[in-house]
């Protein structure tokens, strides 16, 4: 039977459980590394449709419109330099023959060979139509590219029934491969394609016949009880778990239906019990023990409180499932326990005798330990509070607590619960509110968009912990360099800026980092860097603003005047936003910019006060009077926060300074002129940038 010109293609590898959490992104590379390299060879076009597949044991993907052999390709190809292919007498070489019959022409007529220059010298050029590869052919090769290329966390060797060794993220038993309803003979790992498949484990029977590559999902789901489609199948067990919720919410981290959408292939959601003495632990536990050790869904009531009730994700339909919940709740019960156990010892040590022994645990061998670190931590959340006009007393003893949950038994167990369980215990030994929600606040924002420390004292320790963690870590010579920050130093740095800006201090960056390097002065080897955090920090805050949708001009002006306060910054930008919109504005920024040139190239002569006596010209009265005039304004405004009416005030300088520059010589031969001249512009200079360098805002 003839092949049709074009048709669905339908590639899938069945093989043992795949890894569960690089299941998608083994998926979603299977599916477009094929697509890719079928287009690159001309057997789809540019951008083919495809639908991905991926399940427990199947990688599969279908391509529409594949052709079972590409169009012809009109070549040209370079033979050899004129000089090489003809003789003193102008007579064909014996290297130009060899060469033409390399590229499967060797009767070619020389005068049939187009003659040209490539660019260094003349060359002899051949112009042929190739054939398009065919669908086996290029499929081949493009399988063998993408297995070769796929995101496999860790590569198993297993041997196949020869005895050969063969290497993939698991075993591999069967390849079907359909052009349409036609068979492509390929091969993959020693197995030949053909057009059958498995189902599900348990729940069909024997081998599943694909007709054709367009019903493949299709098939696999009426006869084989396989969801193929990851969205599908990850959709189908959403809408059951909210199903089966009963009016509850369920807690359903992407994460945690990710992983468990690629542990099943046919997905059916139970719901089970345990018993309610196990809601005294603390719900974070108990969700955590859950989610982790059983990959199931915990449900809470309307106000968030656990239920004593919980949904799992079966590989298996039955309508008798009492075996399999009954299994389930048997299993959970000993986890559980286990929680229960580790969360009643815990409190038997209040959190304060637990401190002396971060001695015992290795921070950094370049830094010292864990309560070395810690009262580091405790002396700069001080020093802070105190800038900030917070309670010293309260940050002090937060920022000693704070790490010493680390030596508990449940974040021993699970160490996610770090700094939450530091709050459930510091509130069983009696600790002030404020130091019990410091022991997790301090660990906020732990991602991009993440909530900051609500309270005062958790926001104190927070910037305490992560500047004591960018001096120290950078100190020592570990900054990020290209993609790697294996100490997250670029969270921390956004974690301080966020501080800075959104909390209402009046905090100078460059003191805080100043303040965080004397706590290492015990550690000498811990070198100053201050200013490159600094400019690290800077570089981090234009990305963060950029975020906030100010424009690159508008951050440039505000950030060009190298500020340490950040609370502001915000109010500037908004208030060179709002002068950017003036009609005087693009005038005054060439201006400024004209000026800074000037200034530059001054030397200095510019510092000197301005003396009226020597202003001559008319221009230069005018805006010298106009300067006087607009100051005091402009500085009872910059005093104010009234960024917006200071940066307004200039507007008014606008005339005066293009009449300046169109009827003054600034570099006048008289040496007092012209000091006089430069430090007039110097003092204008200073005004039209007491918010930002609005020479930044010129085109």
């Amino acid at each position: 039977m003839t092949h049709p010109a074009q048709a669905t293609l339908l590639v899938e590898l069945l093989t043992e459980e795949l890894p569960p959490k690089a299941l998608q992104r083994l998926g979603d590379a299977f599916a477009e590394g094929l697509a890719q390299r079928l287009a690159a060879r001309g057997l789809t076009d540019a951008a083919p449709l495809f639908e991905r597949f991926a399940t427990p044991r199947r990688l599969a993907v279908t391509i529409q419109d594949v052709r079972a052999v590409a169009a012809e390709k009109q070549l040209r190809e370079k033979v050899l330099p004129v000089s090489v292919a003809l003789d003193a007498q102008g007579q064909p070489t014996a290297p130009l023959a060899k060469k033409l019959a390399a590229l499967g022409f060797p009767d070619f007529p020389l005068e049939q060979l187009e003659r040209a220059s490539d660019g260094k010298a003349e060359a002899f050029f051949l112009s042929h139509t190739a054939p398009g590869i065919t669908l086996a052919e290029g499929l081949q090769a493009a399988l063998d590219e993408t297995l070769a290329k796929l995101p496999i966390p860790k590569v198993m060797t297993y041997q196949r029934g020869d005895g050969t060794n063969v290497q993939f993220v698991r075993p591999v038993h069967r390849l079907t491969v359909l052009h349409g309803q036609h068979v492509v003979p390929v091969t993959a790992f020693g197995i030949d394609a053909d057009d059958t498949t498995l189902g599900h484990r348990f729940l069909s029977d024997g081998l599943v016949a694909l007709q054709h590559a367009d019903t493949y999902a299709q098939t696999l789901r009426q006869r084989g009880h396989v969801l193929a489609s990851f969205s599908e199948r990850r959709d189908t067990i959403r809408t059951q778990l909210l199903a089966q919720a009963d009016g509850d919410t369920v807690v359903m981290p992407d994460a945690l239906l990710d992983e468990v959408t690629a542990l099943v292939e046919w997905p059916a959601v139970y719901a089970c019990r345990f018993e309610d003495e196990f809601l005294q632990v603390p719900q974070e536990c108990l969700i955590l023990t859950m989610q982790t050790n059983q990959k199931y869904f915990a449900l809470t009531d309307a106000s968030g409180k656990l239920r004593s009730r919980f949904l799992l994700v079966s590989n298996l339909e039955t309508t008798t499932p009492g075996d399999i919940i009954e299994g389930n709740e048997r299993v959970v019960r000993p986890r559980l326990a286990d929680a229960k156990f580790f969360f009643e010892q815990d409190q038997k040590k209040p959190l304060a005798q637990r401190v002396p022994l971060l001695a015992n645990v290795v921070y950094h061998n370049k830094l010292g330990s864990a309560l070395q670190r810690t009262e580091r931590i405790e002396a700069l959340a001080g020093a802070i509070a105190t800038l900030a006009g917070a309670d010293v007393a309260l940050a002090q003893r937060a920022a000693h607590l704070a790490k010493a949950d680390l030596l508990t038994d449940m974040v021993g167990e699970f160490p996610e619960l770090q700094g939450t369980m530091g709050t459930w215990y510091a509130r069983h030994d009696g600790e002030p509110e404020e130091v019990a929600l410091a022991c997790s606040e301090h660990y906020q924002p732990r991602f991009s968009g993440d909530a900051l420390p609500a309270s005062t004292t958790g926001a104190v320790v927070a910037l305490a912990d992560k500047l004591e963690t960018l001096v120290g870590i950078w100190g020592i010579g570990l900054q990020p360099t290209g993609e790697k920050d294996p100490f997250a130093l670029r969270r921390h740095a956004l974690g301080v800026l966020r501080l800075l800006l959104e909390k209402p201090w009046s905090l100078d960056l460059l003191e805080l980092l100043h303040t965080a390097h004397a706590q290492f002065s015990a550690l000498p080897h811990v070198t100053d860097s201050t200013a490159a955090i600094y400019d690290f920090c800077m570089d981090r805050l234009r990305g963060l603003l950029r975020e906030r949708s100010y424009a690159a001009g508008e951050i440039d002006a505000v950030l060009a005047l190298s500020p340490t306060r950040l609370d502001d910054i915000v109010e500037r930008l908004n208030a060179v936003r709002e002068f950017a919109a003036l009609p005087e504005a693009a005038s005054l920024a060439a201006a400024n910019k004209r000026i800074s040139n000037i200034l530059k190239k001054a030397d200095g002569s510019s510092k000197s006060g301005v003396q009226p006596t020597l202003l001559l010209e008319a221009a230069e009265k005018a805006l010298y009077a106009q300067l006087e005039q607009v100051t005091p304004h402009v500085q009872a405004q910059l005093a104010a926060r009234q960024y917006t009416g200071a940066l307004s005030a200039l507007a008014a300088l606008r005339e005066p300074v293009d009449a300046f520059f169109n009827e003054v010589m600034v570099n006048a031969d008289d040496p007092a002129l012209r000091a006089n001249r430069l430090a007039l512009l110097g003092a204008l200079h200073q005004q039209m940038n007491c918010v930002a360098d609005i020479s930044r805002l010129a085109a």
